[in-house]
């Protein structure tokens, strides 16, 4: 047939090491891909109340313009 590697003691086709190889190379990049990851929420890190309600003005105006220059 084809060549065979001895692994543990026991013999081991080279296409049986091939799919072995390409299922833990394929295996955690498919899991990671499934995985959902939460989208972030809009967090505003301010230091008081008066700077977190500028900044969400400053948003909602900049979304309101985004929408009319589109």
């Amino acid at each position: 047939m084809g060549a065979e590697y001895i692994v543990f003691g026991r013999a081991v086709p080279t296409y049986k090491l091939a799919l072995a190889t390409y299922a833990a190379v394929a295996t955690p990049i498919i899991a990671s891909k499934m995985t959902k990851k939460e989208a972030p929420a809009n967090v505003i890190h301010a230091s008081s109340q008066d700077e977190a309600a500028f900044i969400r003005e400053f948003i909602r105006a900049a979304e309101e313009d985004h929408k009319h220059n589109v």
